[in-house]
């Protein structure tokens, strides 16, 4: 266990308000909290300097377990959040009053030692509810809404979602909706015809056959899938492939020259986890309060970019 954890036992046993007298404090923290160790989320504050924290032993979880995908389902394990009861021993809930700014006293394995604890409170119950989500993205330009046909009229891509090559990866999160290598974020480019240079009110449709570029497997019409249109390197890129130094093969209907393709190119699906925090119940000696809505985590653990590479 890091010495983090033996800090904020040590920080429990202090206390210095033993007269019954009931603290005056204003809770007006931030609407966001931090975290760090196995498992500790915070919040920090000046003009008093203060804090208030949770630690999570029970269960025994880490940040990284809090946000896992179950790899059978694709779904967060902690999908429907997670409840902790305060009372149980290995958990507990702080409040605290500082000398100096206690950021410093978080997250370090040897916290400086010239902050002085003036106040240090611990419920003796409450239940803090922990809410997960998960947003995924493709990140190619087009709108999650718009790359769904709505067929189960919620609205909601990620229920019967629209699959346009069958590749097993839905539009919203395919990065290459049609399936031939050219990432769709490079399909889009607005022929600008209509002046506006919005590329979602004017798809470009190379072979004019009424199919955008983004959605045509074969986009110079030359009767060789865009996929096989891979010439000079086999990258799984047909747009860096250039017989004529003007126009990749992909698009010149000049050039017909077939290589069969042997895989699809990996794709990238961005992944923003969002954990909320929100504490009630609470029961503090000197501090009528029993409600704490810490708002949501902030963490660079919390954005993440998921490979998933379809079979050809």
């Amino acid at each position: 266990m890091r010495k983090l954890v033996t800090i904020l036992f040590i920080f429990t046993l202090i206390s210095s308000c033993d007269d019954g007298d009931i603290l005056n404090v204003e809770f007006n923290f931030d609407d966001t909290f931090l975290a760090c160790g196995e498992l500790v989320f915070y919040q920090v504050k000046q003009n008093p300097f203060e804090s208030l924290s949770l630690k999570i032993g029970d269960p025994a979880i880490s940040l990284e377990d809090l946000i896992a995908i179950d790899t059978v389902t694709n779904e967060l394990v902690y999908k429907n959040g997670l409840v902790v009861d305060i009372a149980r021993a290995a958990n507990q809930f702080n409040y605290r009053s500082y000398s100096g700014n206690p950021s410093s006293l978080f997250c370090n394995d040897v916290p400086p030692s010239n902050i002085q604890i003036n106040e240090d409170l611990s419920s003796v119950a409450g239940k803090a509810y922990i809410t997960v989500s998960l947003l995924e993205d493709d990140r190619d330009g087009i709108p999650a809404a718009f790359e769904d046909e709505n067929l189960d009229g919620d609205f909601n891509p990620a229920t019967n979602p629209t699959d346009r090559d069958g590749d097993g990866i839905p539009d919203y999160l395919d990065v290459d909706d049609d399936g031939d290598n050219v990432l769709t974020s490079i399909e889009i480019a607005d022929s600008n015809e209509d002046g506006d240079n919005d590329p979602l009110t004017n798809f470009r449709d190379t072979d004019l056959d009424g199919i955008p570029d983004y959605l045509d497997p074969d986009d110079d019409n030359d009767g060789v899938p865009t996929i096989e249109e891979e010439n000079e390197s086999a990258d799984q890129n047909p747009a860096n492939d250039f017989s004529s130094p003007e126009i990749a093969d992909y698009l010149n209907p000049n050039v017909a020259i077939s290589v069969p393709a042997t895989a699809y190119r990996t794709h990238l699906i961005n992944q923003v986890f969002t954990i909320s925090l929100r504490v009630e119940d609470v029961r503090f000696s000197t501090i009528q309060q029993d409600v704490f809505n810490m708002g949501t985590l902030t963490d660079s653990r919390l954005t993440k970019n998921k490979s998933v590479t379809p079979q050809l």
